[in-house]
């Protein structure tokens, strides 16, 4: 439960509702702390998670527990305490763990907490093992590529019968039937 002050102020109110109108833009959420990272490992991550069509946000936790509970999602609270950043995701939210899960190896400092994804709580291990899950455009490839694989061999196979009878003299006839003039009819 968030703390809410007795007589609320302005500036806070903004902040939660400019806090809640970004979590609404989003699906998908995870949450890391991002204690002992320097500003030059956020930058790097935040490029490489924009790559992804991912943001890279510290909300300060109070903000961030209130705008998710006017969004009527309480299952976060656990993830919001100590130093969070939270990668907001729209789409393949696979790869955007995959960045965050790699990015931890080389620097040892992010940790990953957990995270939301489509109204599913992850803890870290559940999230790990779906990072490792091939994202969408490459399911679509794999799809496509045994969609087309069928398709390739029999224009293969037709091509090689052609190429066949070309070889054997299958297009002699056929040249020595264009060099004779058309008769013409009556």
């Amino acid at each position: 439960m968030a703390v809410r002050a007795k007589k609320l102020q302005p500036a806070k109110t903004q902040a939660i509702e400019a806090a809640k109108t970004l979590l609404e833009g989003y699906e998908d959420f995870i949450f890391t702390d991002y204690r002992g990272l320097s500003v030059e490992q956020i930058t790097d991550l935040r490029h490489q998670l924009r790559a992804k069509e991912c943001s890279f946000k510290v909300i300060k936790n109070n903000f961030a527990r209130i705008a998710f509970e006017e969004m009527k999602i309480d299952t976060v609270s656990d993830f919001l305490s100590g130093p969070t950043a939270i990668a907001l995701s729209k789409g393949d939210t696979n790869e955007v763990a995959k960045v965050l899960y790699d990015f931890a190896k080389n620097v040892p400092a992010l940790e990953v907490k957990g995270g939301l994804i489509g109204n599913e709580v992850y803890d870290t291990a559940k999230l790990e093992a779906f990072s490792k899950l091939p994202g969408k455009n490459q399911l679509i490839a794999m799809i496509m590529s045994a969609i087309n694989a069928p398709v390739q061999k029999i224009a293969a196979t037709l091509q090689a019968y052609i190429d066949k009878q070309n070889a054997e003299g299958g297009a002699a006839p056929a040249a020595a039937a264009e060099e004779t003039p058309a008769q013409p009819t009556e």
